[in-house]
């Protein structure tokens, strides 16, 4: 992946560089781009480390009692036990709460709710579930494109073959059928594809799918026997008023059997996006469903080799699933212009992006990322043969102007296409381009 490191190190030898401050906006890191901490995570975090605040009169009442019952649920009350391997049994019920009241009902088992240090985490173990074989029996995984790099290089690591499904910019970023349908009957010459992976809302791209593309989905993974792995970590980032979220284990619930009761499901959540931003607090969670028993048992196995995840993540999952409601002393600090800080941000990204020469973004309806085109001369596309065009112009942006950003070829992208991909959280900055005889 791409990493400035060479400049950052040409600042700190004292090299004068054309800019004052580096600005890097290339990561989905929401507080790092300047999205502020929410304080009644903090607050209940601060509480949970140290009890003796409990007992002053700093913190607001529903705090107290957050951290308290929360405290009683930790062995010896302190946050400092381990924990079960799937997490806290009240957070797994909390969890389970949330996701039949977001499902309009859809029953959730909290017994299929596993616990995880961020949702890329519960992506590598579930992977290693059924990833193996070589040649023709390698496991294959359908991918969009863009997609996660993270992604795909675990895939790889892991010993599993990519195949990649292109999403359509021109509609939108959706996903069409006809593509899936040509991207795996190309695959099974090569490896043997069993799962289907998912984003909504898209990273890099910004789409929110339809129910009705998801209905599309389930039956395509229901007719060719595909696991479904939906990551949704941004389901509580939609900008756009007229989309909305939807789950897959929501649509496949409505659409009753047999797709209800037989397409597998592994959903991932996290609270490391969208809304509260917590990356570095590290929690995330896998939900499965329609899975066998038998299987189920050996997913508690895999995850029992890894040590339980960090309390403090688990109660920022917590916080995420159960924040302050109507009433509640925190609610109004809570919610306050958070949701029109996103929205707005997401939407002057879009029109600046859309009014620079040469650069073009789809819609961004939901997600924390732009991925604009860029339409480079046929000049900047030749210049510098073995480096990716839109590799060519993020380092030009960064040593003239301080802005870091990343290339769009480290999500692959449509072949002759060029793209780059920043987070919206963005600090009052304007967004700027490298001059036009650096090309």
């Amino acid at each position: 992946m791409y990493k400035p490191n060479m400049l950052f190190h040409g600042m700190v030898q004292g090299l004068e560089r054309p800019f004052k401050h580096l600005i890097d906006i290339s990561l989905g890191d929401a507080h790092r781009g300047g999205l502020q901490p929410i304080t009644f995570v903090r607050q209940v975090i601060s509480a949970c480390l140290y009890p003796s605040l409990l007992d002053s009169g700093r913190l607001p009442t529903d705090v107290k009692s957050r951290a308290r019952n929360l405290l009683k649920q930790c062995e010896g009350e302190s946050v400092g036990s381990y924990t079960a391997t799937c997490g806290l049994p009240k957070i797994q019920h909390s969890l389970s709460e949330f996701i039949s009241r977001r499902d309009r009902g859809v029953p959730s088992s909290p017994e299929n709710i596993f616990i995880t240090s961020g949702s890329q985490q519960a992506l590598m173990l579930v992977l290693r579930l059924f990833v193996h074989g070589k040649g023709s029996l390698q496991t294959g995984i359908m991918t969009p494109v863009p997609s996660s790099p993270l992604f795909n290089m675990a895939l790889s690591s892991l010993g599993g073959a990519v195949v990649p499904y292109h999403l359509c910019e021109e509609e939108g970023w959706t996903l069409r059928l006809d593509e899936m349908r040509r991207a795996l009957a190309t695959a099974r010459r090569h490896c043997n594809p069993m799962g289907l992976y998912v984003i909504n809302p898209g990273n890099p791209v910004g789409q929110v799918q339809s129910q009705k593309s998801i209905e599309d989905v389930i039956r395509f993974a229901a007719e060719e026997k595909l696991f479904l792995l939906a990551d949704e970590v941004y389901q509580d980032s939609v900008h756009d008023p007229t989309a909305e979220f939807v789950s897959y284990k929501r649509v496949l619930h409505e659409m009753g059997p047999p797709y209800s009761n037989t397409v597998e499901l592994a959903s991932f959540n996290s609270a490391s996006k969208g809304f509260m931003g917590e990356c570095g607090l590290r929690g995330g969670y896998v939900e499965f469903v329609n899975l066998d028993s038998a299987v189920m048992g050996h997913i508690y196995t895999l995850f029992s080799t890894e040590a339980c995840t960090a309390v403090m993540g688990q109660i920022a999952l917590d916080i995420m699933a159960n924040p302050p409601r109507s009433g509640d002393a925190s609610y109004t600090a809570f919610f306050e212009n958070r949701r029109n800080t996103l929205n707005n941000n997401a939407k002057r990204v879009q029109e600046t992006l859309n009014s620079l020469d040469g650069m073009s973004c789809q819609p961004i309806r939901g997600g924390i990322y732009a991925f604009p085109q860029l339409h480079l001369p046929a000049r900047a596309v030749a210049k510098e043969a073995g480096v990716a065009p839109d590799l060519l112009y993020c380092m030009l942006l960064l040593e003239e102007m301080g802005l870091c950003v990343g290339p769009g070829s480290e999500h692959l992208q449509r072949k002759d296409t060029h793209h780059l991909r920043y987070i919206t959280h963005l600090p009052d900055e304007p967004i700027v381009q490298p001059r036009a005889n650096s090309y």
